[in-house]
């Protein structure tokens, strides 16, 4: 067998060379901040609950409430939790979502211009996950009481290492490693 010309071995290698480019391109391109995006890594408490209705078995969310807000939502749902957070933010109070809360909306606190986050956020994640502290969570989830993950409880929270992403539109988070996870 012959050996191919240098100039058909280096087309061949073109192709490859060509798609690895592309790659670098497309992950650089995604982690470039956009105007007036910013990211910031942080520790914050994150409240665990099974996702409502059908789900994944061994799915698990995790929740992030702004401060000012965690103490109405202690004991209720996530349903319940995200109208109260929408009729903070909301110009249009009299909508039937802030007419039917579970607490007085005049006693909901505003929050401030520099609230981390401006609103409550939730992630759900499905296994497989890979991730530090993923087993312990897993565990957890396991022999929690189910009452315990299906309405907000201080007895439910995990401590977490989160990027924030601020937008001018919205915030958003990802969890890159569960750092504690509550004793049973």
């Amino acid at each position: 067998m012959r050996p191919l010309p240098y100039s058909l071995m280096n087309s061949l290698h073109w192709p490859r060379k060509l798609a690895a480019v592309a790659v670098l391109s497309v992950v650089a391109l995604a982690q470039t901040p956009r105007p007036g995006e910013s990211s910031l890594e942080l520790e914050p408490s994150l409240f665990v609950q099974l996702p409502g209705g059908k789900f994944t078995p061994g799915a698990v969310q995790l929740v992030w409430i702004p401060e000012p807000l965690e103490k109405y939502c202690l004991g209720k749902t996530h349903v319940q939790c995200a109208s109260m957070d929408f009729c903070i933010r909301t110009t249009t109070k009299n909508v039937s979502t802030c007419r039917n809360l579970a607490v007085d909306l005049a006693h909901l606190p505003a929050y401030p211009p520099d609230m981390r986050p401006r609103r409550m956020l939730s992630i759900a994640l499905i296994p497989p996950w890979r991730m530090k502290g993923w087993d312990e969570l897993e565990d957890y989830i396991a022999r929690a009481p189910k009452d315990r993950l299906e309405h907000f409880s201080q007895l439910a929270r995990v401590k977490a290492k989160v990027i924030l992403t601020r937008r001018p539109e919205d915030d958003d988070f990802r969890v890159l490693e569960i750092l504690s996870v509550p004793k049973l």
